[in-house]
């Protein structure tokens, strides 16, 4: 999740020029920018830019969960499982409800190009779709895919 996340918040600092150090914070990092450089419409493509890619990164799980799900190693298709469950609810959640309690985050930056209210709106539709995508979809041919192991 961090290398995709913060990943592409790096990749857009350093396109910009403006990065400026990986603050490492618990268990977690930060990727830190010159903000005084930046324009709104560029901070705001800052912090999307990580939601961006775990949900491009999330649905390309999905799209070959055929593939992922006929590869021999347990351990692969158990890193994949819990990947895309990642990848598909914790930037919706974080960017529906949970930023109001730990400061904002990317929705701040976001909030610089689309109203609060709005990417709010649309993560939370985002991620009930990416649940009933797990639901109906992930869930069934990874647990078909671990039952077909057992035999």
């Amino acid at each position: 999740y961090y290398v995709i996340h913060e990943g592409a918040h790096l990749a857009v600092a350093l396109a910009l020029g403006v990065f400026k150090q990986i603050n490492i914070i618990g268990l977690g990092m930060q990727i830190d920018v010159f903000a005084e450089q930046m324009t709104p419409s560029q901070m705001g493509w800052f912090c999307a830019a990580g939601p961006i890619a775990t949900f491009v990164a999330g649905w390309l799980l999905v799209i070959f969960t055929s593939k992922i799900c006929n590869i021999k190693s347990a351990l692969i298709r158990t890193c994949a499982w819990y990947t895309s469950l990642t990848m598909l609810i914790l930037d919706p959640l974080y960017l529906s409800l949970f930023y109001r309690w730990v400061g904002g985050g990317d929705m701040n930056g976001i909030a610089l190009i689309v109203p609060e209210v709005v990417a709010s709106v649309v993560a939370a539709i985002i991620g009930v779709v990416n649940i009933i995508v797990i639901w109906k979809v992930l869930y069934p041919a990874y647990t078909r895919s671990f039952a077909e192991e057992k035999k």
